[in-house]
Parts: C-alpha cells; structure tokens; sequence
C-alpha cells in the first residue's frame, strides 16, 4: 500500500533512482500557510551528502509544491509535491541486477511482484521517506496552530549511549566496509488529552504502525515500552491529581502520554529500533535469481548508519498521525 491516513491522508510514488519522488496528500483543511520553506529544514535533515557519516550521494532535495496552494494558502484540494532525482548512478548496480542483497527486499519484491528494480532498491529504498518527510512538514504546519510540536534524538548507536562516541562507532563501521544501526526518540509536545479513538483505532497503535512502515524499523515502544513488563504497577501506573483550577495533572508518564488508546495531554515518547544499513561492501552469501549460491558485495553509496538521517522521518510520521487523529476528533468542525 502507498497511502496512509482516513481524514489526513497521503500517497507517495518514485524510485530512488526514478526522475522524482513525490506525495499527494489529501485531506488538509483549507486557510494553512505553507510553502517550500516550510519543507526545506526538514529535507536538510533528512538529506544525504551532508557529512562523512551518510551516503555520499549528493542530493539537493528542493522540494516543488505542484497543486493544492494558492497564495500561499491551503486551499483544501490535493497538495501534490515533488522532489526531483539529480545524483543517482544507476549503472552501480548493473553488475548486481541478478543478486539478492543480504537484509534487503530484493527477494521478496520479486517473490510478490515478479519483477523488481535493482536500482538501489526501487521503491524499497530509504531514499523514498523524502515523500513522508514533505507530507510531514505539511501536517506539522497544520498542527503548529494548535501549540502542538515535535522533536527527536538519538539515545544510541550500536549499543552506545554517550552522544560522544556515536560518530567514532559510525566512522569504525564504515572503514571495515560494514554498518551499524541504533535507537531514535521521537516526543510530542502539546497534544491535548482526547486525541486517538479506541480498541482498533488506538493512538499507540497507529503510531506504532507508522513508525514500522519505515523500512530500517524494526521495533517501536510507547512511553516505558518493553521495559514496564520489569516493573510492578505501582511502580508503572501515573498516579495523577487536580491542580487548584481542578485540572487532572499526572505526576508520572511511563504510559508515554497514551492510555486506552487516546492521548492523555502529557507528551507522548516513541522510541524505535532502526537496524544496521543492510548495503555493505563486506562479502556476504547470496543466491541470484537462477537460484545458484553467490558472493556479494554490495555497491554504490550507501550510509554506514541511518539513525541520523531517520529521526526527522520519524518525526513526520508521528506527524500525520497525529493530524490524522486529530482531525478525525474534529472532523466535521471547523479547524482552529
């Protein structure tokens, strides 16, 4: 599936080796500011060629905004945008067209679809979250005028927890031709208590699946996540209490700001586990589409960890969830 989202909705589309990634998303009330500038900051964060520590594919990512504003507003049509493709090297991949690369989708596109594109991965690659990032700048916009924000960090790589040692651990996995993956934090601040509905329809729930839709995800935890199956509910349970205004206040959050499914109004922490760049140059045990056994190498340009260049995506997702569920709250009412 390439769309995501019931009231907030959008569909992505290209290649990472395509003419253009893009999204059109749907669903965004009318009256919003937006435009390129909005985006930029974000596709920074996300772009690649930036430092030593990501992929030296050197990608502008200027976004282009095709429909959906007019004077520089929303006006409640399809906001189609784009980013075009201009520093792909397709021919790195020629001589690995045949090949299943160890950790990729190779095999399993081509078990669903009977055919795959081998360059750098297709639709498979990391290279397509440029789509998610755009529509996450545009819920994010949407959602500023309600004090509500994002932010994110990275709490480990490889197992290390000292900010300090992540870029030596990066740098050590690249000049042995291998990778290295990580956790990454994402926090919301200022979503009121009432977002999300329950049992199929639970705020945890469709973060969690937002988050596991990124390709390098391969774990997600809400507030104390796994941790809190280690502690009794004493010790788990936010006890709350009412301020002089009669106000409900909890004085923990190991819940991550969501219980039964609906936001509490603390903030709500996700954390996800993002796998080692499955693209190194070390020889790996493959098979190629004739099914005879193989040694691979994996080429072209590739991050020797994408934990850096994830957390902003990750912040978009969390995004249009939010926005989803926020306008699901509201749906009929006029945004505010």
């Amino acid at each position: 599936m390439n769309t995501f989202g019931r009231f907030f909705r959008f569909t992505t589309f290209g290649e990472s080796h395509g003419r253009a990634l893009g999204v059109v998303v749907d669903g965004c009330p009318p009256g919003i500011e937006f435009s390129e500038a909005d985006m930029i900051p974000l596709l920074e964060r996300r772009r690649p060629g930036l430092s030593p520590l990501s992929t030296p594919r050197s990608e502008s990512d200027n976004p282009e905004i095709l429909s959906g504003i007019f004077e520089g507003k929303t006006t409640g049509m399809p906001v189609a945008m784009i980013v075009r493709n201009r520093d792909a090297r397709s021919g790195d991949y020629e001589s690995g067209k045949e090949l299943f690369r160890p950790g990729h989708a190779d095999y399993t596109y081509r078990e669903k679809y009977g055919i795959r594109d081998y360059r750098g991965g297709g639709r498979s690659s990391g290279r397509e979250t440029v789509s998610r990032v755009m529509a996450g700048a545009l819920a994010m916009k949407m959602l500023s005028i309600t004090g509500i924000s994002f932010k994110s960090r990275i709490l480990s790589v490889h197992g290390i927890s000292d900010p300090g040692l992540f870029e030596d651990e990066i740098l050590s996995a690249k000049s042995a031709g291998d990778s290295v993956g990580g956790v990454a934090e994402v926090t919301v601040k200022g979503c009121p208590a009432g977002v999300g509905d329950p049992v199929f329809g639970r705020l945890d729930a469709a973060l969690s699946a937002a988050m596991m839709s990124v390709g390098a995800v391969k774990g997600v935890e809400i507030g104390d996540g796994f941790s809190s199956a280690e502690v009794f509910g004493s010790e788990n349970n936010d006890s709350m209490a009412s301020d002089e205004y009669g106000n409900v206040k909890f004085l923990s959050n190991h819940s991550g700001g969501i219980l039964g499914g609906i936001s509490t109004g603390e903030d709500i922490v996700i954390r996800i586990a993002v796998k080692p760049t499955p693209s190194i140059s070390s020889e790996q045990q493959t098979v190629d589409i004739h099914g005879n056994n193989r040694l691979i190498s994996t080429g072209g340009r590739h991050d020797p960890c994408i934990v850096p260049r994830i957390t902003v995506v990750a912040e978009a997702m969390a995004a249009v969830v939010i926005a989803d569920s926020y306008l699901s709250m509201r749906a009929y009412a006029p945004f505010e």
